[in-house]
């Protein structure tokens, strides 16, 4: 302001002056904020926006595809991530409660050792035969070949046992020194899914991985293909002297065996301990996806991943499942009365009347949507956390899942995380559509499952095996009886919360040996309440890398492990 502009203010009145004053102050105040306010507030509300509405897969222009860690996502090759699944997780966490609420539980130094015996390495002889494996039931079925004893009869979206049975077949193909064909898939089950096994499975890894193990065949050879076969129902739950005894003197008059059953076929416990580590390298190694399946998986939770952690939601609500529990709370009648009518018409469910009431209090039924929302948000977590939703269709649609979206609006599934146009090569397979799934449910930055179905517990323990990250599982009885007396008014809000943190501050994943048998259970029961293999590979698949175990130390050199990639979870470092 020049001297002149000064002496010509002093003339005029103080009415005037201020007025002058108060003009030249706005027209300042006006060029800072459009400097530097306006455009952090912009940003601001463009980063909100697209983490509530985040563009899905396929929907970004080349140009801006190409800007996301550098480039196409469509064409994602993961050259830092050679195997299947990473060791550690990109987290973005500010506050310290966001990092406890993200914080893996302490691993207490156990790491994979899966490394074979040198007596194992050459105890392998001669084939005996083939061994041909008929795949029953969804995918988690047959991966690992174990069935809940309380949903053994279900055809249902834990598809991921399938590769439990294989894992089974091939420890059953070692015992026998027998050849594996390549296992067939049911294409006969409840879904209808025309997929092989190369489909969802890399077939060429599969057999290079287990070169050591045992022979595998892509099919019979011509000269054994139409020669008279063995038919044969392994018994539940066997051991190795079972399949020594009364199943390999059966190569004495048949070249080739059919296995008609392949589901637990094998015992969770009691079994020599290389034949345990076996099963380990075929679950978490030899079965990788197909390269189709693993890269598309590894964009989705890129995708998930670019706005920070996020949490997997198992969430076992689909009509089957309803209707083979008999759990019906907060339904209308006339969905209880379509259930009952599904339970009465499928000949093989034995059991047709059930109290719902009396199976939601003892804990058998799976959350509801809205008591899932109502957990998360008792643990603390903020309604902004993005929750990526592994479901079938869920009974009563958009509607039953409105408490849940009103608590948690960023809930994420396949179909709005890719188009349908990228999904398309999948979308008819549910086999491959639930692959993606355990993909995006092992990769989670926090896993909960709203009930114990199979694929839950077969990512349970792949995350387990991954070094313990942090896995949520729900003790539904006591949920259901805090969130009853707080809808009945005897508990307060603030007290349900301190309650239900406190009953799952053990329940998060820590390391701890499997669980057996329940105590007083007999026969088979004693198998069926013992806590699955797969669920759990410690002690047989984990050590402690401080122990003299030359096989845990040794274990971080090979092929076995998954190396850690440049982003970890800052808690495994």
């Amino acid at each position: 302001m020049t001297i002149a502009k000064i002496r010509r203010l002093s003339s005029t009145g103080p009415v005037a002056r201020l007025v002058w004053i108060a003009a030249y102050l706005s027209v300042t105040l006006a060029a800072l904020m459009s400097t530097y306010f306006f455009p952090a507030l912009h940003s601001l509300l463009l980063a909100s926006k697209e983490q509530r509405f985040p563009a899905a897969i396929g929907d970004l222009g080349g140009a801006q595809q190409q800007q996301i860690h550098g480039r196409d996502p469509m064409k994602w090759t993961w050259e830092e991530a050679p195997l299947h699944f990473f060791r550690g997780t990109k987290q973005d966490s500010s506050s310290s409660l966001d990092k406890k609420l993200w914080k893996h539980p302490p691993n207490r130094g156990f790491v994979p050792c899966v490394l074979p015996s040198r007596k194992y390495k050459a105890s392998k002889g001669p084939s005996r035969g083939f061994l041909v494996v008929q795949s029953n039931g969804g995918l988690n079925q047959m991966r690992a070949g174990v069935m809940s004893y309380c949903w053994e009869l279900v055809t249902c979206f834990d598809s991921f046992v399938f590769s439990c049975q294989i894992c089974d077949m091939v420890a059953v193909a070692r015992i026998l020194n027998a050849t594996l064909v390549i296992p067939e898939l049911d294409k006969r089950s409840f879904w209808q899914d025309s997929s092989k096994f190369s489909d969802i499975f890399n077939e060429d890894y599969f057999i290079e991985a287990l070169e050591q193990d045992v022979d595998i065949v892509r099919k019979l050879p011509k000269e054994v293909a139409d020669l008279p076969k063995s038919r044969k129902q392994f018994r539940s739950w066997s051991n190795v002297k079972y399949y020594e005894e009364e199943i390999a003197p059966l190569f004495d008059e048949y070249q080739v065996i059919r296995a008609v059953k392949s589901d637990s076929r094998l015992a969770n416990n009691g079994l020599p301990a290389d034949i345990q580590k076996l099963r380990c390298r075929v679950h978490y190694d030899a079965l990788r996806f197909s390269s189709r399946i693993e890269e598309f998986g590894k964009m989705l939770v890129d995708r998930m991943r670019m706005h920070g952690p996020y949490i997997a939601l198992h969430l076992r609500y689909e009509k089957d499942m309803l209707a083979f529990s008999g759990c019906t709370h907060g339904l209308t009648q006339d969905e209880s009365d379509e259930l009952a009518d599904i339970r009465e018409s499928t000949a093989h469910w034995k059991v047709k009347i059930i109290n719902a009431t009396e199976q939601r209090a003892k804990g058998f039924c799976p959350l509801t949507p809205k008591e899932v929302g109502i957990f998360l948000q008792a643990l603390g977590y903020p309604s902004a956390t993005r929750i990526y939703v592994a479901a079938g269709e869920i009974y009563g649609g958009n509607e039953r899942m409105q408490e849940l979206q009103a608590r948690f609006p960023n809930l994420m599934r396949k179909e709005t995380v890719a188009t349908p146009a990228a999904l398309a090569q999948f979308s008819r397979h549910a086999s491959q559509m639930a692959a993606l799934d355990y993909i995006m449910s092992v990769e989670a930055d926090v896993f909960v499952p709203s009930y114990s179905g199979n694929m839950a517990r077969a990512v349970e323990g792949h995350r387990r095996y991954l070094g313990h990250r942090k896995t949520i599982i729900p003790d539904r009885k006591a949920l259901v009886d805090l969130i009853g007396k707080t809808e009945s008014g005897v508990l307060e809000d603030s007290e349900l919360s301190k309650r239900i943190i406190d009953i799952h501050k053990r329940r998060q994943g820590a390391p701890r040996k499997r669980k057996g048998p329940v105590v007083g259970s007999k026969g088979k029961d004693r198998f069926r309440t013992e806590e699955a293999f797969y669920t759990n590979p410690l002690p047989d698949c984990l050590c402690n890398k401080n122990s003299d175990d030359d096989n845990a130390s040794s274990q971080q050199h090979t092929n076995y492990t998954i190396d850690a990639v440049s982003n970890h979870h800052p808690q495994l470092e």
